[in-house]
């Protein structure tokens, strides 16, 4: 073998161990396919992955996780996957099949089990009380804008819409931070120190939204489904009550008359629609009284998605609500 030979061969050689060195890190990101269901929950977790990977989001567009129907293509990426994050069945009904079909390589998280959130009860009435009850790490809590439900209600139980609460978020990226690195250990640093950033990030939104709504938390309205408790809840707001419970149950004619005396009753200033949903039944509550009428959207599906829709979802809320209520009478 000539000096050249032997010169190529130890090249070629050393490559190819640095190419399988870098193997397992390659494979574990390449293997590491995660997919959310929805829009604010998708932005968490991009975050927490950002420089090992992107996660595919389900529920894309206008769509509402209360209606989604599953597609093909779809059912294929939920099966490829190594993790699925979803909130609950409750809220994301399509996915009470998963638990059953998924193969047993695909991890389902459901974030309404992290524990240390605050919980609140789903309110059924079409008028809020104004007496609070939630629930963070097994304690019972009050709040001043939280209603629980009233007795003889025909449904109970939690509202799924955990992610209006910036602490629920900081909550949620550290428990998203751990399961990603129980799955690629060889990335737990990074995730974690992501999670790190993002919670930060949290830390300093929570005061602009409180400077934001400042001027408007004593002013009532009312919104079309109850998807927003948590915000109120965490900001002080003073929702007085709901058009539906849930976007797939239309209302009855006593909960509209009960809705209306409401309005009344409170000098509700706004009732707030959703993009997602026809909005006749708005106009039918509003029809005949001065009360103005405002759009509001707990997905943010206008927003484009990634690590910066959470942020901007939560600042368009607020931005919504002042414009509505804020104007002079």
């Amino acid at each position: 073998m000539t000096r050249s030979t032997r010169t190529a061969t130890a090249l070629t050689a050393s490559a190819l161990a640095a190419l399988v060195s870098l193997m397992p890190t390659r494979l574990a990101a390449n293997d590491l396919d995660v997919v959310v269901t929805i829009k604010p929950i998708h932005a968490l977790v991009a975050a927490v992955m950002a420089g090992v990977g992107q996660p595919r989001l389900l529920i894309e567009g206008a769509g509402s996780p209360h209606t989604f129907t599953l597609k093909p293509s779809d059912a294929k990426a939920l099966n490829a996957a190594r993790v699925v994050f979803r909130v609950s069945e409750s809220l994301e009904p399509f996915t009470a099949r998963l638990v059953r079909s998924l193969p047993k390589t695909v991890q389902l998280v459901t974030l309404e089990a992290t524990p240390g959130l605050t919980l609140l009860d789903l309110r059924t009435g079409a008028a809020f009380e104004t007496h609070a009850h939630s629930t963070k790490g097994g304690a019972h809590a009050h709040g001043p804008s939280h209603a629980h439900t009233p007795a003889g209600d025909a449904k109970g139980g939690r509202d799924g819409h955990i992610w209006l609460d910036p602490d629920n978020a900081k909550v949620i990226t550290r428990h998203v931070a751990e399961t990603l690195a129980a799955v690629a250990p060889g990335h737990a640093e990074r995730f974690r120190a992501n999670a790190r950033a993002l919670e930060g990030k949290l830390d300093a939104l929570a005061p602009d939204i409180e400077r934001q709504l400042a001027p408007i938390a004593a002013k009532p309205y009312v919104v079309f489904h109850d998807a927003y408790q948590y915000f109120e809840h965490r900001f002080g707001l003073a929702a007085v009550g709901s058009v539906t419970v849930s976007p797939d149950v239309s209302p009855s004619v006593k909960r509209l008359a009960d809705l209306r005396g409401k309005i009344r009753q409170s000098g509700a200033i706004c009732v707030f629609s959703e993009p997602q949903f026809e909005p006749r039944i708005v106009e039918s509550v509003v029809e005949g009284t001065t009360v103005r009428r405002g759009v509001l959207d707990p997905l943010g599906a206008a927003i484009p998605a990634g690590p910066d829709h959470y942020f901007e979802l939560l600042r368009s809320l607020a931005a919504s609500l002042v414009s509505c209520l804020d104007k002079p009478a």
